[in-house]
């Protein structure tokens, strides 16, 4: 009996260890983890010097990759970019006018959502500097998803420290969502992802 009971641990943890090989294993990782969009995420993030890793953590969660999409707020495309933040961004960077339709195209919207995460990294800079990479995650999706202005009042009034460990401390339930979702996508794709994106 302690012989049959032996077995079957051993046959368990061996069903365990291929389990945990099978799931690491590139390919299954990236049917578990598919990323569309590749190439653009990878040349525009590494344009505008931000973390592929974060534009498509943020494209999974804004649009699950659908780039024909707008919400009920009318935030558009992959990365959801709101008319107003679009508008904002051409002012800023003298790029000619983004009609709607064109906000729609892949290249276009990654383009504007990734130089709007530059621009939120250079606002955060403060809070950003010699972090670990999940408070870094936090500042930037809190800032992407309740708006900077919003995430600047928390911190500077005390309601948030601006941690991924104090997040519960967020009044607004959506954005603790929000970046419990980016920082587990984040985390996914650059285990699957890293070797083939960082090698090109």
């Amino acid at each position: 009996m302690k012989l049959f009971r032996k077995k079957r641990l051993y046959a368990l943890l061996l069903v365990i260890v291929i389990g945990v090989l099978f799931v690491r294993s590139g390919w299954i990782g990236q049917l578990l983890y598919p990323v569309k969009y590749e190439k653009e995420i990878v040349s525009i993030a590494g344009e505008h010097q931000v973390d592929p890793f974060l534009i498509a953590a943020i494209i999974r969660v804004e649009s699950n990759f659908q780039s024909g999409l707008v919400s009920s707020k009318n935030a558009q495309g992959l990365m959801q970019i709101m008319p107003e933040t679009a508008a904002w961004i051409i002012e800023q960077t003298g790029l000619p006018e983004v009609t709607q339709q064109f906000m729609m195209d892949e290249e276009v919207n990654i383009y504007l959502g990734a130089w709007y995460v530059k621009s939120l990294q250079n606002q955060f800079r403060h809070l950003l500097e010699n972090k670990p990479v999940k408070d870094r995650l936090a500042v930037i999706s809190a800032a992407y998803n309740a708006g900077p202005g919003t995430v600047r009042r928390w911190v500077e009034e005390g309601i948030w420290d601006g941690t991924y460990g104090q997040t519960s401390s967020i009044p607004y339930g959506e954005t603790r969502h929000y970046i419990h979702r980016v920082v587990y996508y984040y985390h996914k794709y650059e285990e699957v992802y890293a070797k083939k994106w960082r090698e090109g």
